[in-house]
């Protein structure tokens, strides 16, 4: 494989060591030589990809964000009803690719570092602005005015079963975390006069 060719392959694989490493470790008391050595390259090529190991944790919650938005993005557009697009936004989040002991990790000690850190903080900013808007706009059709609400409750319920799961022993159950989830969906819509879980697969685009 000609040399240009590998930056991408060694970055993504410091990059899924680095998530690794925090899940094995359980914080971010790890080092740039561990992580290397996870992902079968030098600490001197690790360091100049990346810098150091705030920046290569910063590069590995950026591909994770990355990769959810995409994951919502395809179940955006198999969505059929307002409904299924709410189901989407949040299922996306607790997909196997996610909700795994590793990331769930990191995203703990990406919470703690955003208190130091000015990007991260900039980072979780940007991701919390997102899901709040995306989830109003999949809300509109069924909470009209209330939809940002509504929005804002059910993001803060994801973050908190994030961080349930992330604190907890036991392998994280991504089903039924979104199941608990939406469940909060029908009980605000419900409260609200919305439609509810009866009504679901009745709900017109």
């Amino acid at each position: 494989m000609p040399r240009i060719g590998m930056q991408p392959i060694r970055r993504k694989a410091l990059i899924e060591a680095t998530i690794d490493e925090i899940g094995a470790r359980g914080s971010l008391d790890v080092t740039v030589a561990r992580i290397a050595r996870r992902a079968g390259v030098s600490s001197a090529l690790a360091h100049h990809y990346f810098g150091n190991k705030e920046q290569i944790f910063l590069a590995a919650m950026r591909q994770t964000l990355s990769e959810y938005g995409a994951e919502v993005r395809a179940g955006l557009k198999a969505a059929r009803t307002p409904r299924e697009r709410v189901e989407a936004i949040v299922r996306a989040g607790f997909s196997e690719g996610h909700f795994r002991s590793a990331v769930l990790a990191a995203w703990l000690n990406f919470y703690v570092l955003a208190r130091t850190s000015r990007q991260a903080e900039r980072l979780l900013v940007v991701y919390h602005r997102r899901i709040v808007a995306n989830l109003a706009q999949a809300l509109r059709p069924l909470a009209g005015t209330a939809a940002s609400d509504i929005a804002e409750t059910l993001a803060a319920v994801i973050d908190g079963v994030y961080l349930r799961e992330g604190l907890g022993q036991g392998t994280p159950d991504g089903a039924a975390a979104a199941r608990r989830v939406l469940a909060v969906l029908d009980a605000e819509l419900t409260a609200r006069g919305g439609p509810g879980t009866q009504d679901k697969d009745r709900t017109e685009t």
